[in-house]
């Protein structure tokens, strides 16, 4: 049974919109756990548009499930990883231009830089993925360079629309989670995948968990969060 990691970013996101102190992520997270989520998600970024510092040390003593750190590949990130010790580390790319992440790292052509901080991080304990468009040759980098998981990034996949465009995105996913798992990855997916677009995924057996947020926290704002999570669980639990 496939599990369900929560992206809990945008609560802090309402959060900074007024610059105050609530709602809290820390205890939107406490709430999902209560929920069934088998972990919580949080990208700490460089410009701090939604988490600090603050809430990922708050995180990683109360999260009881497992807490999952998207960052960038930066100097900065690495030490704060080895400082926190998440229990997973997500590579992302990022840029200040984005509303959210555009897209997958390219191991391709950062393959030697990446694979360095692949190495730290794993010799510290801290599990390793990393955040991929689904491509055949940023897969087997990902599995070169000795990353414990990719996440496949489906975003393409949920956002088209076309039926046509939609299902050619979701067959590079099938095949990108199909290859992955040849090659020994954790094969996870994430970006966009909202409670209806999650039910496309019955069946491929490969994806052994799902990163969602963004659809969670806006439910949440009309049913609570535990109820959002519980409601996405579920789904997740008979794909």
């Amino acid at each position: 049974m496939a599990q369900l990691a929560v992206n809990v970013d945008h609560v802090a996101t309402l959060r900074q919109a007024r610059g105050i102190s609530y709602p809290e992520p820390v205890a939107a997270a406490i709430a999902a756990e209560t929920a069934g989520a088998d972990g919580i998600v949080v990208h700490l970024r460089g410009d701090r548009r939604h988490i600090n510092e603050r809430d990922v040390r708050l995180l990683r003593k109360i999260v009881q499930t497992k807490l999952i750190l998207e960052m960038a590949a930066t100097t900065e990130m690495i030490g704060i990883a080895l400082d926190i010790k998440p229990d997973c580390v997500t590579l992302v790319p990022e840029t200040k231009e984005e509303i959210s992440t555009e897209g997958g790292l390219d191991l391709i052509t950062h393959e030697n830089h990446i694979w360095e901080i692949v190495s730290t991080l794993k010799n510290a304990g801290i599990d390793v993925c990393i955040f991929i468009d689904p491509s055949l040759d940023q897969i087997k980098t990902a599995h070169k360079i000795d990353a414990d998981m990719i996440e496949i990034h489906t975003g393409a996949f949920c956002d088209a629309t076309t039926k046509a465009k939609k299902q050619k995105e979701f067959s590079r996913i099938v095949d990108a989670a199909k290859i992955g798992t040849k090659l020994n990855l954790e094969v996870n997916a994430g970006h966009g995948i909202c409670y209806h677009s999650v039910k496309a995924f019955k069946g491929l057996s490969e994806i052994k968990e799902f990163s969602i947020g963004h659809s969670i926290v806006a439910r949440s704002l009309l049913t609570g969060m535990e109820q959002a999570v519980r409601d996405m669980k579920q789904l997740v639990s008979v794909l």
